[in-house]
């Protein structure tokens, strides 16, 4: 691409912010149009940042998919507030989902407060719209609008893909010109062993619902792809929980739960990969893992990045 070329493009950093379980990742998914982010219907699920990329002939989106902002109990929780923290103050355009209401509480004016001060265009995006009626979508916007200079304003269904169209276009408009960050074919610069592993969680926190609290990890122990015509890859991960009462669930009477935890994230698996998986789990107990900088650290969760 040359020059010319490239000052006609816009291109920048957009952080995707909010409380936990507001459907950042479900949005971001959407959006890039591949399943990169897990999503789950337990809050705090996404525990990186995780970075994809939107090129088109417009420019190119890098977006960062923050933890979400909430009172940590915990150090991974301490970890994932910083995170996102940091990431709002290294971006062209801040992001911010919420849900439809007119009652904001100490969590969103703290928020808020965080971004007035801060300089940077701001789009709210309030989601989840197909849970409430029509006539309360109105009232949630004049009352986000009072606490936040807003440059824009989208309502939309992240999950119904209701009134997503916008929200690309009015990510561009709001970005500087500048040249590609990124190869045009780049979807994401997360390592394929780190969504494997986001993956084969996101199977687990969907199979055992709330029978286990959050605190489980998945760690790939090996992942190696067989050499030959026939495309297969190795995969071995330990899911790693806090309690051993916790291990029986996972593993279910006779292995139940695990084979079903195998094979929903093998199919998840091959797909990602474009190749055949043979995917072997074990489960292990780690003692209030979430409270130790080890871990956190062993488990992908690295404190450079904060």
């Amino acid at each position: 691409m040359n020059n010319q070329q490239e000052q006609n493009k816009r291109s920048g950093f957009v952080a995707i912010i909010g409380r936990p379980n507001v459907g950042k990742s479900t949005l971001m998914n959407h959006l890039i149009g591949q399943k990169i982010a897990i999503t789950s219907n337990k809050p705090q699920t996404t525990r990186n940042r995780i970075q994809t990329v939107y090129t088109d002939e417009r420019g190119q989106i890098v977006f960062l998919d923050t933890p979400g902002i909430h009172k940590a109990k915990n150090k991974l929780g301490e970890y994932m507030v910083q995170v996102a923290q940091r990431t709002i103050r290294d971006v062209d355009v801040i992001m911010w989902l919420v849900e439809p209401g007119t009652f904001i509480g100490t969590g969103e004016k703290k928020i808020a407060e965080e971004l007035n001060g801060l300089g940077v265009p701001i789009l709210l995006i309030i989601n989840k719209i197909d849970t409430v009626k029509r006539e309360e979508i109105l009232p949630a916007i004049d009352t986000y609008r009072k606490i936040c200079d807003f440059a824009a304003i989208i309502p939309c269904s992240a999950l119904r893909e209701q009134n997503t169209e916008d929200i690309i276009p009015t990510i561009f408009e709001l970005l500087p010109y500048g040249p590609m960050f990124y190869d045009e074919d780049t979807v994401t610069d997360q390592p394929k062993r780190q969504i494997a592993a986001e993956i084969i969680r996101e199977k687990s926190l969907h199979a055992l619902d709330e029978e286990v609290p959050h605190g489980i990890a998945v760690a790939i122990d090996r992942m190696e792809e067989r050499p030959g015509r026939r495309k297969m890859t190795d995969i071995d991960a330990t899911i790693i929980c806090e309690k051993p009462s916790h291990k029986g669930i996972i593993i279910g009477k006779g292995g139940s739960m695990l084979k079903k935890i195998g094979s929903t994230s093998r199919f998840e698996l091959e797909r990602m990969l474009e190749s055949q998986v043979n995917l072997k789990l074990w489960v292990k107990v780690k003692k209030d893992w979430r409270d130790s900088d080890f871990l956190v650290k062993n488990f992908g969760y690295d404190k450079k990045e904060i």
